[in-house]
């Protein structure tokens, strides 16, 4: 029976030709790659996608490009295009702003042959956006995990590096892994705390409750946020045992010896499979365990986290919780002298290998902390301190620069300076203000060149410096009402949404439709199929630094190749730890400006 049989030749022919048309289309298909926001753009954003031409485009301009209704099909002329400066191996990029689209609604940019995803306008895209980071934080949780119904690391721990203290046993269960690795250390779980603790004090009536103080299923009448901080300050507490012991760190690299769920974690450290593991304390000297020493030089950055995390904690719970609220603040004065007087940076121990945090600076740390002791006690001399503090580090020298060492400028963005910018007293306000506007300057002018407008280095969790930019970027324009900073901030915003050359969403499972992480660097998804949902991945790194990690290899085959180039890369792939996986402080810090953006909604 032939196939041809009711088609007469005509129709025979008429098809052939549509086949030959369509072969020669689909051979020359894709001149455009669409780069757009995958969550969605408010209303009154400065609306702007990317175009990535893998061939120059004669005589490109917006007449070329417009923005269709998806409901009804109608186009609408796109405001403005701009040329900028190719992404290797793209030969031609532009910047196509379409932001007098304000209309709520589904569109998509379409233009010499292509079209782009879907793209959302309204004010309400990032409601609900602000809760995700939240379930990556308790699928973190140390000591008794919700994610898993179960618990890990019950021995914790054996002091070591303590003197006359070395082999005593102190309870620190509790707290975050750091990232896919086990380690905990409280340099990054005090900023995570810090970030959430203030993403709830900036916008307390936007965060909801649907989980119990043990990450369970069940309203507890607390907002899931301050469920979250609240297990991060009862964990530093407990690093916390006596007024004049500070720890700093919970295993070691060995840790790395074994990729498991946490309940199996059997890492033997000297006491037993799964036993206790080692708890390093603050200290103000270089040292490490095995041949392999850091560069610590006081106690002032860890400390320094402990007083200024104790001090707004007691803020945000002395409504909620009186007594707890009274023992944070006595904790966080104690916690203050003691960081004052061993200026420094405390680093966290290498151990095996030469890898760890390697914070040089501290007076941030004081600075924030100073200014924390100001707004609980009305101290001019805490005031006086902070801005002595500040004015030793007026921008944070990551902003601007072309590099920096892993975690060298910690935190990433100095939420003194904020605080003091918002000051009463108006020479001080002034006079951070103008810091604060100098850092984002730093870092506008190096990226505004480019097709995504982003300026920042792309060093090892380079994710968690875009945040930083994005937040300090918010909060500088909420606190001073200037917007020349607007189309970085949400540029930058974007870029964690799908708008970089990668056409990646960087928070795993947001948005749900995006393409986000899916071969994420995570035991939880490796092994037992788990989303991490909400984890915030390390995101691009240059390629020196990609191949000089040890171990940093890809196991598939790397579905962004036409993207890559001899600078930059990423890689959706559980072998690449270097730009794939979630961070633990990474993913708090996204809180805050997810927050603020969920605050258009309402």
């Amino acid at each position: 029976m032939s196939i041809f049989k009711g088609i007469n030749m005509t129709s025979r022919i008429k098809t052939l030709f549509l086949f030959i048309i369509g072969a020669i289309i689909c051979a020359n298909a894709t001149n455009v790659y669409y780069r757009v926001n995958q969550l969605g753009y408010l209303e009154k954003d400065i609306k702007v996608a990317v175009a990535m031409m893998p061939k120059n485009i004669d005589n490109i301009s917006a007449k070329g490009f417009s923005i269709k209704d998806k409901s009804n099909g109608k186009k609408y002329k796109v405001d403005s295009i701009k040329i900028t400066q190719a992404w290797e191996p793209m030969e031609m990029c532009a910047r196509i702003y379409f932001s007098s689209i304000n209309t709520p609604g589904e569109y998509k940019l379409v233009g010499y042959g292509d079209e782009s995803s879907t793209i959302r306008i309204s004010n309400d895209v990032y409601y609900g956006a602000q809760e995700v980071p939240l379930y990556y934080m308790r699928q973190q949780r140390c000591g008794y995990n919700p994610s898993l119904g179960d618990s890990c690391h019950r021995h914790d721990g054996i002091l070591v590096l303590s003197g006359e203290k070395d082999g005593t046993y102190i309870d620190v269960t509790g707290g975050w892994h750091d990232a896919s690795d086990y380690l905990q250390y409280l340099t990054t779980s005090a900023n995570a705390t810090t970030q959430m603790l203030m993403a709830y004090h900036l916008n307390p009536d936007i965060w909801e409750d649907n989980f119990d103080a043990k990450g369970q299923k069940g309203s507890n009448g607390i907002a899931d946020i301050l469920d979250e901080a609240r297990w991060g300050l009862e964990w530093m507490i407990k690093m916390n045992p006596n007024d004049t012991l500070f720890l700093n760190q919970i295993a070691d690299d060995r840790d790395h010896r074994m990729a498991v769920l946490p309940a199996d974690d059997k890492v033997d450290y000297g006491w037993g499979e799964g036993k206790q593991r080692p708890v390093y304390p603050c200290a103000g000297y270089p040292y490490g365990l095995m041949g392999n020493l850091n560069d610590s030089k006081g106690l002032a950055s860890s400390v320094g986290k402990f007083s200024s995390t104790f001090a707004l904690g007691a803020i945000i719970f002395g409504v909620i919780d009186p007594d707890f609220a009274d023992e944070l603040e006595r904790r966080s004065v104690i916690a203050y002298d003691l960081a004052k007087a061993n200026p420094g940076a405390c680093q966290t121990a290498p151990c095996t290998s030469p890898y760890y945090y390697e914070e040089d600076n501290w007076v941030d740390d004081m600075e924030l902390a100073a200014a924390m002791q100001f707004i609980n006690t009305g101290y001019s001399k805490y005031l006086n301190d902070a801005v002595e503090y500040g004015r030793q580090e007026p921008i944070t020298p990551w902003m601007g620069a072309d590099s920096a060492h892993h975690y060298q400028w910690y935190p990433f963005y100095n939420l003194g300076h904020i605080l003091l910018a918002d000051s009463n007293n108006e020479k001080v306000s002034n006079e951070f203000t103008r810091n604060v506007r100098s850092g984002l300057q730093r870092v506008s002018e190096r990226g505004e060149s480019n097709a995504f407008y982003n300026g920042i280095p792309f060093i090892w969790c380079s994710n968690n410096l875009t945040v930083a930019m994005v937040t300090q970027a918010m909060l500088y324009r909420k606190i001073t009402h200037d917007n020349q900073f607007r189309e970085m901030e949400t540029s930058m915003r974007d870029w964690l949404f799908g708008v970089n050359p990668w056409g990646k969403c960087m928070i795993v499972g947001l948005p749900s439709d995006g393409d986000y992480p899916r071969d994420p660097h995570s035991a939880l998804t490796n092994l037992n199929k788990i989303q991490v949902t909400g984890g915030l991945v390390d995101g691009p790194v240059y390629c020196n630094i990609f191949k000089s990690l040890k171990g940093v290899h890809l196991r598939n085959e790397d579905k962004y190749a036409q993207f890559q180039n001899n600078t930059v890369v990423y890689h959706d792939d559980y072998s690449d730890y270097s730009t794939n996986e979630p961070t633990m402080d990474g993913t708090a810090s996204t809180t805050i400006f997810l927050g603020i953006l969920a605050t258009e909604a309402k």
